[in-house]
């Protein structure tokens, strides 16, 4: 075999190799994706049993101490901003503004 031959089959290992590499990286990506669509399918679900059991429509014991734990820190959102917005500590609205750059504009040379 000489040395071009060897120089081909190098090559078509290394481009097989890189082949390899990109289809596993792909699966990689496609794995992420697609946990990252179950654990959103995940919390819609939650947040769809959660809305049933708090409305009555559902009812079981394995729920109840996830509603419970909902409904508590609900309260403590809502605790919070009605402090926050009863002491004033809620941050005003801010309106932007333009203010042409220091030598800018027409007339800056």
């Amino acid at each position: 075999m000489g040395f071009l031959d060897k120089a081909k089959q190098a090559a078509e290992q290394a481009k097989t190799a890189a082949a390899q590499a990109a289809d596993k990286a792909n699966d990689a990506v496609e794995d992420v994706q697609t946990k990252r669509e179950l654990t959103k399918a995940y919390g819609e679900l939650g947040e769809a049993a959660f809305k049933l059991a708090d409305s009555g429509a559902i009812t079981h014991a394995e729920l109840e101490p996830q509603v419970t734990r909902i409904r508590e820190l609900q309260a403590k959102l809502d605790a919070d901003e009605a402090a926050s917005a009863g002491n004033g500590d809620a941050p005003a609205p801010t309106e932007a503004v333009e203010q042409p750059l220091s030598g800018a504009g027409p007339g800056a040379a």
